[in-house]
C-alpha cells in the first residue's frame, strides 16, 4: 500500500471519527410544560439556552390545563419508564409524590452546598423541592391565588376593591345589575372536581383561622366547612356566580375573564400576562389584589407554583440537570416575569426594576406569595384531594347541601387520616 493510499484511508477514518463524535455531542432533550403557562415563551427561554450550548436541541411537549390532567399524563409516562421525556414541570404538591416513587433524580451532586443553594428561593418552594435532604426538584415559578377585577368598571360605578366576600357579592350585584349585561358574571371561581376547587374549599376555611390537617392529623372543623361550603353555594344561589360554576376549571375562569365576561375572578398568577395579551378584551382594565377574607377573618390565599424536575428514566440526565439549574435561576426568573408575567421564586425579582415596569402589580405580590397557605402535607394527599374536590363540585351542582357535603367530607376524610 502506497503512502498516500494509506494516508488517505487515515484521513477518512478520522472523518468518520469526526462525525460520529459531533453526532454524539449533540444532546436532545424533551422538555414537557402545561399548555397554560406560556410555552411560547418558554421558548425563547430555551433559544437563549440552545444559543450557549449549541450541542443541545430542545424539544417541547405541550399538554393538560389542569393539574390533574398535567399528573395522569405524567403517571403514564413514568410509569411506563419511558426515556424519551427528559425534564417536566410539575405542581407544587407533586415532587415528594414523584421522589418517592422514584421518578426523578435528585440535584445534591450538581448543585454544591445544599443548603446555600436552596436558601436563595423563597422558604416555601426550597421546602417543597427538598426532601430527606435530597433535593428532588428546582422551582420553576412561584404562584398564589388573587383577585382579578375589572377595574373599568369599578371605577366607573364608583366601588373600592372588595376586603369580604360579603363585599364582593354586593359590589357583583350593584354593578351587573346596573351595568345590564346577560353576559357580565359578578364571579368566576374554579367549581370543576380539579385541584383548583381544593383551594376553592380552603379559602374561607383557612380565613376562619382553621387547619385541615396538622401534624399529618385531620383536625377538621365542621362548622367552618358548612361555612365554606356555603359561601360558595350561596354565590350561585344569587346569580354572582353563574348556574354550572360546578363545570368551571382554572382555565375556563382565565378565558372568561379575558373575553370581558366577568367582574371578578379567583385565579393564579399566570393569568395577568393573558389578560394583557393584544387579543385580550380587558387589556389594560385589569385590577388584581389579594383575595378578600371571611368578615370577621383574615385573608387567606393559595399557596401555588410549579417546579422542574428530571426524569430517572432519562438517557440525557447530566443535560437535563444542566438545563433545569438555567431554567430555575433568577435570570430566567426575571425574563419569565417580565414576558410571561409568572411569579418570581426568588424574593429580590420581585423588586427588580425591570420587572416591576412591566409588572407593576408584582411589587405586592411578594407578601401574598410569602403568607399563602400550603394544601395539606399528607402522604395521602391525592386521597384528600380528591375527597375536598369532589365534594364542592357535588355541593355546587346541588346534589349536596353544604351541611350533607360537611358531613361527607368529615367522614370520608376520617378514614384516610386516622
Amino acid at each position: 500500500m502506497t503512502f498516500n493510499r494509506t494516508l488517505k484511508l487515515l484521513l477518512a477514518g478520522a472523518a468518520v471519527t469526526l462525525s460520529a463524535s459531533a453526532a454524539m455531542a449533540q444532546t436532545n432533550l424533551r422538555v414537557f410544560i402545561s399548555s397554560q403557562h406560556r410555552p411560547d415563551v418558554w421558548r425563547k427561554a430555551f433559544d437563549m439556552y440552545e444559543a450557549k450550548n449549541p450541542n443541545v436541541k430542545v424539544t417541547i411537549e405541550t399538554g393538560g390545563n389542569t393539574s390533574e390532567a398535567q399528573a395522569q399524563y405524567l403517571n403514564t409516562v413514568m410509569t411506563a419508564k419511558d426515556s424519551s421525556l427528559d425534564v417536566m414541570i410539575l405542581d407544587v404538591i407533586r415532587p415528594a409524590q414523584y421522589a418517592a416513587a422514584g421518578w426523578t433524580v435528585p440535584f445534591n451532586d450538581v448543585i454544591g452546598d445544599v443548603g446555600a443553594y436552596m436558601k436563595r428561593y423563597l422558604p416555601a418552594y426550597a421546602e417543597a423541592n427538598t426532601v430527606d435532604g435530597k433535593v428532588v426538584a428546582l422551582p420553576a415559578f412561584a404562584d398564589a391565588m388573587f383577585l382579578y377585577y375589572r377595574k373599568d368598571l369599578l371605577e366607573k360605578h364608583g366601588v373600592q376593591p372588595p376586603q369580604t366576600w360579603d363585599e364582593l357579592a354586593a359590589a357583583a350585584k350593584k354593578i351587573t345589575e346596573a351595568e345590564k349585561d346577560p353576559n357580565l358574571q359578578g364571579l368566576s371561581f374554579q367549581g370543576k372536581a380539579i385541584e383548583g376547587a381544593v383551594c376553592t374549599f380552603l379559602l374561607p376555611y383557612w380565613s376562619m383561622g382553621k387547619q385541615l390537617v396538622s401534624d399529618g392529623k385531620l383536625s377538621f372543623d365542621k362548622d367552618a366547612a358548612v361555612k365554606s361550603l356555603k359561601l360558595w353555594k350561596d354565590f350561585v344561589d344569587q346569580g354572582v356566580a353563574k348556574k354550572n360554576i360546578a363545570e368551571v376549571a382554572t382555565d375556563d375562569t382565565r378565558k372568561e375573564f379575558q373575553a370581558g365576561n366577568v367582574l371578578f375572578a379567583v385565579n393564579w398568577s399566570y393569568a395577568w400576562g393573558q389578560f394583557q395579551g393584544a387579543e385580550s378584551a380587558v387589556k389594560d382594565k385589569v385590577g388584581v389584589v389579594k383575595l378578600p377574607s371571611v368578615k370577621g377573618g383574615q385573608p387567606a390565599s393559595c399557596l401555588g407554583g410549579w417546579e422542574w424536575g428530571v426524569s430517572a428514566y432519562s438517557n440525557n440526565k447530566t443535560e437535563a440537570q444542566k438545563l433545569v439549574q438555567y431554567l430555575s435561576s433568577p435570570e430566567t426568573s426575571e425574563f419569565m416575569a417580565i414576558n410571561a408575567a409568572l411569579l418570581p421564586q426568588f424574593p429580590e425579582v420581585y423588586t427588580d426594576p425591570d420587572v416591576t415596569k412591566a409588572v407593576p402589580w408584582f411589587a405586592s405580590a411578594r407578601p401574598v406569595v410569602e403568607t399563602a397557605k400550603a394544601r395539606p402535607v399528607t402522604p395521602r394527599y391525592n386521597e384528600v384531594s380528591e375527597i375536598i374536590r369532589t365534594t364542592i363540585n357535588g355541593v355546587l351542582a346541588g346534589q349536596a347541601t353544604p351541611e350533607e357535603g360537611a358531613t361527607q367530607m368529615e367522614g370520608r376524610l376520617r378514614r384516610v387520616l386516622r
